[in-house]
């Protein structure tokens, strides 16, 4: 896109993004009669500010061209500051204002608009409607640089927006479309940018609009086309026979020629002209496609829901509506429905154009309220996904996904139904492929087992998916909109349905990261587990997915992720209990990670009603020297502590060092977390010397155990240089805790707690050492960091 212009100008147009293609039709003649004039599309260089450069083409313009429309005074517009900021203005010496308005479209102007005299374009022949544009600006007035094509295929110039070419056969357009104002913005720019890529590929899931996106671009920017064919691609073998329809229907060829012949002479004669437009709607993929594609003289639009075109098109992906979107439809069907109905219609229909057009449909002609919906939604969702046909696309949504599953039946691909049968007990977001490949024997069903772990055949499957729009697919992960999830799982019968939740349990608990949480490096392979763990419900699942839970918990409050853990461990803490026995072992497992979130938060003497009767608990039925014994007496002993009963929690931190010594020996990890709260205890009764010797001696062994930059290594790099500090050894203390920051920061980030809690002993490091100002510039910027996590942590209030 150009750079902004500098030098002045006779006209801005000032226009509504519905009305763009009446915006480049005016500034087309404008310019072809002498004017120099700023458009947006035309001038305005990608990323760049919009309301920067609204204001510089305000002041660098001479006069304003206003395209009135319904659009245009919609109060949400920039349009409304264009004009309003123009009309508020004096009028020149001659009396002229410089807002110069036309209409595009029948509206009424707002009343403080009324007074001013304006022109019509729209309803006009292409030069009745150029006399009149030229006319409402005035001054020289040039000749078209080619004649108005009338009926002409051949003619390059664009005609007045609205008016059809003789060759058309496009579907009509939808009154009731909505949004897609930047799809159809990319979709222009790939089609005109200018270079080669001139095939566009719409693709995405079933149900998102894609056709729908096609004939509004179709519509809208008609006026540039001289020729715009409409093919159904859903089966090439019946695409000859359009190309041979396009033919007679440009006069090209008598009805009856072979389609081998049409088709040659329609591509030759497209080859010759420019301006033409051809829509394959529906295209499998690229490689069926590929042969029927013309010369790269005009535009062509692919629809499909595979993305598969690689060398033949450029892919622009059609996701779901923005929630902003969503809401803007289901308000124009449903004008009564409150925003916050709207928003949770919206959310449990996944933004899926398809789904919210039957859903407004329904609603409108039932009556029923959104809370009814909804219920119904959730009890009956494939039977209600089943009724009302909707205007622009070829059957409701479930009977949609039905045709899909009997076509992969037919095709005797039961690993992909199987593949989906077991994705849709998954949350909808991404799920990982590993999970599948690397599936343990006995969890996925025959012949899925055997498709995913041969590579080229799962892939195939995938695919086949794709090309289906059941399935996003990318190199790493699939992904299932909420409602097809909604729709396979109320197709299975319930005895189906819980041998699926069973296996996709398996799959969810085999797919855990090696590691519990406490490493960084494990962190994105729990994010991406996380929302299936709580879509299958932790809290009525079996003993698998319960140890991936506890798991799940303790990673959550290694990220500090406080507000999301505490609420979550408590109900699974409530419900196994309920369901279980309190002394089940998970039980206990989930108590000790909600009285380590209390103890997190600051509500110590929680933490130690829970922490104590956790321990009791777990010594009855496990004995004093199990570990989740141990790792219990362990999370006492630092409750009893902050809460000043120092020589209580060291007693019990020395006796659990002891024991865990005695089982895992001295360097396994929960032996040197020992260790090293036992030396914190020791340096809060004041044996300081003792307790360097005990953190110097960790610190090596979790260095060479775990490394210099795990959690663990830096805790006890921490907790030695605050015992240097207490011996007065200030400066090696400082360097230990500059070197614990930097590593904090670069693993945990900069507003995790133990970087937060680096960043104040740095500060008192430096302080201690006399650098008074770079310890108040520390401080003040560890509270605006401590202000801004509003964890309700006690610490953020320093």
């Amino acid at each position: 896109m150009a750079e902004a212009k500098t030098a002045r100008v006779d006209l801005f147009v000032s226009y509504a993004g519905p009305d763009r293609p009446w915006a480049e039709w005016a500034a087309r003649q404008l310019e072809t009669a002498g004017y120099t004039v700023e458009l947006d599309v035309w001038d305005w260089a990608t990323g760049a500010n919009f309301v920067l450069c609204i204001n510089d083409a305000l002041a660098r313009a001479d006069r304003v061209l206003a395209l009135f429309s319904v659009a245009y005074f919609e109060r949400e517009r920039f349009t409304i500051d264009e004009w309003t900021a123009v009309l508020a203005e004096r009028p020149d010496e001659t009396e002229r204002r410089r807002l110069i308005p036309v209409r595009v479209q029948e509206v009424k102007p707002p009343p403080i608009l009324r007074s001013l005299i304006y022109r019509d374009l729209f309803d006009l022949a292409e030069p009745q409607a150029r006399a009149a544009l030229l006319a409402a600006v005035g001054g020289p007035v040039r000749p078209a640089t080619a004649p108005f094509p009338g009926d002409a295929v051949t003619a390059s110039t664009a005609r007045v927006p609205g008016s059809y070419p003789a060759v058309w056969n496009a579907p009509r357009r939808n009154q009731a479309f909505t949004g897609r104002q930047g799809l159809l913005a990319a979709l222009r720019a790939g089609l005109t940018g200018g270079d080669r890529a001139v095939v566009q590929a719409l693709a995405g899931l079933g149900g998102v609009g894609k056709t729908q996106l096609a004939i509004e671009y179709a519509h809208l920017f008609v006026g540039d086309y001289d020729l715009v064919w409409w093919i159904d691609a859903e089966r090439p073998e019946l695409i000859g026979e359009q190309v041979a329809a396009l033919a007679v229907a440009a006069g090209w060829v008598d009805q009856g020629v072979t389609i081998a012949v049409a088709q040659d002479i329609a591509w030759r004669r497209l080859r010759a002209v420019h301006g033409w437009l051809l829509i394959f709607d529906n295209a499998t993929d690229g490689t069926d496609l590929a042969r029927w594609l013309p010369p790269e003289t005009g535009h062509v639009i692919v629809t499909s829901r595979s993305s598969a075109f690689a060398g033949v098109a450029t892919p622009v992906e059609v996701d779901v509506f923005s929630r902003a979107e969503s809401v803007d439809m289901l308000r124009q069907h449903l004008p009564t429905v409150a925003d916050a109905d709207a928003d949770r219609l919206a959310a449990q229909l996944g933004d899926l154009p398809l789904a919210l057009a039957q859903a407004t449909g329904l609603m409108a002609e039932t009556r029923i309220g959104v809370a009814d919906y909804l219920t119904e939604l959730t009890e009956h969702t494939a039977q209600l996904l089943r009724m009302g046909a909707v205007v622009g696309y070829p059957a409701p949504l479930a009977a949609a996904i039905e045709v899909s599953l009997t076509q992969l039946t037919g095709e005797e691909d039961s690993a992909g139904v199987q593949f989906l049968q077991l994705c849709a007990q998954l949350a909808p977001e991404p799920i990982p492929l590993r999970w599948f490949a690397d599936a343990l024997e006995g969890i996925l069903p025959e012949p899925l087992a055997t498709v995913a772990g041969a590579r080229l055949a799962f892939r195939n499957t995938l695919a086949r998916l794709a090309r289906l729009g059941l399935v996003r697919l990318d190199e790493h992960t699939v992904q299932l909109h909420r409602l097809t999830q909604a729709v396979l799982r109320d197709l299975a019968t319930p005895a189906e349905r819980q041998d699926h939740r069973q296996r996709a349990e398996q799959i969810v608990a085999a797919g855990e990261p090696d590691n519990d949480g406490t490493d960084p490096l494990s962190w994105p392979a729990w994010a991406e587990l996380l929302p299936h763990l709580l879509t299958l419900d932790a809290a009525t699942a079996g003993t698998d997915l319960r140890d991936t839970a506890c798991n799940a918990a303790w990673y959550l409050l290694m990220r500090a992720d406080y507000r999301t853990v505490l609420p979550l461990a408590e109900r699974w803490h409530r419900q196994w209990r309920s369901r279980l026995h309190p002394d089940d072992g998970h039980v206990l497992w989930m108590a000790s990670q909600v009285a380590t979130a209390y103890w997190l938060t600051g509500r110590y003497e929680q933490a130690r009603q829970l922490h104590e009767d956790t321990l009791h608990r777990y010594r009855r039925t496990f004995g004093d020297d199990h570990p989740n014994t141990l790792t219990s007496a362990n999370n006492l002993a630092g409750c009893l502590i902050d809460l000043g009963e120092h020589e209580q929690g060291r007693q019990l931190h020395e006796d659990t060092l002891h024991r865990r010594r005695q089982i895992l020996g001295d360097d396994h990890p929960n032996t040197l977390t020992s260790a090293n709260n036992f030396a914190d205890s020791l340096a809060r009764l004041g044996e300081h010397e003792r307790a360097r010797q005990l953190h110097e001696d960790t610190l090596h062994r979790y260095r060479r155990t775990l490394g210099d930059d795990h959690p663990n290594t830096l805790t006890s790099t921490n907790n030695l240089a605050a015992s240097l500090s207490d011996l007065g050894e200030h400066e090696q203390a400082r360097q230990l805790h500059e070197d614990t920051l930097h590593r904090r920061r670069r693993t945990l980030g900069d507003d995790h707690p133990d970087t937060l809690t680096s960043t104040n002993n740095l500060a008192n490091s430096l302080a201690r050492l006399g650098e008074h100002e770079q310890a108040r510039q520390l401080r003040e910027y560890l509270v605006d960091r401590r202000r801004a996590r509003a964890d309700n942590h006690p610490d953020t209030a320093e």
